[in-house]
């Protein structure tokens, strides 16, 4: 009887060390970048609520932000302030719109920079 060799396959020590630590990585970018999508997010909402309970023909800009800084205190949102939101009126309502960038220290003096662009606006 003769015996053929099969030959093994899969990944060598340094491979599967290789592989971890870029798995690892991109786990450790992840949990660093779920809170900064996740206020992105929130402050949308709270856009989209302020535009929503308002009335566009009575409503003033000091009352639009008062309620823009009760939604955001409670959301602790931190990035944007009242002062830093832009309102307008288009085709007889309320636009509500800010632009902010948000810097995600990554790994020692490496850093991620990302720009948002928030809107009370569907489109």
């Amino acid at each position: 009887m003769i015996m053929t060799r099969k030959s093994q396959s899969g990944l060598s020590l340094v491979s599967v060390l290789l592989v971890g630590g870029a798995m690892a990585a991109l786990v450790v970018l992840g949990l660093k970048l779920i809170p900064v999508v996740n206020e992105y997010f929130g402050i949308k909402r709270a856009l989209a609520a302020v535009v929503s309970a308002s009335n566009p023909q009575s409503a003033t800009v000091s009352e639009l932000r008062n309620a823009f800084s009760k939604r955001v205190t409670v959301d602790d949102i931190t990035s944007v302030t009242p002062a830093d939101i832009d309102i307008t009126k288009e085709n007889g309502r309320i636009v509500m719109s800010v632009d902010y960038a948000r810097k995600v220290p990554l790994y020692g003096k490496v850093s991620l920079l990302i720009e948002f662009s928030a809107s009370s606006d569907a489109n």
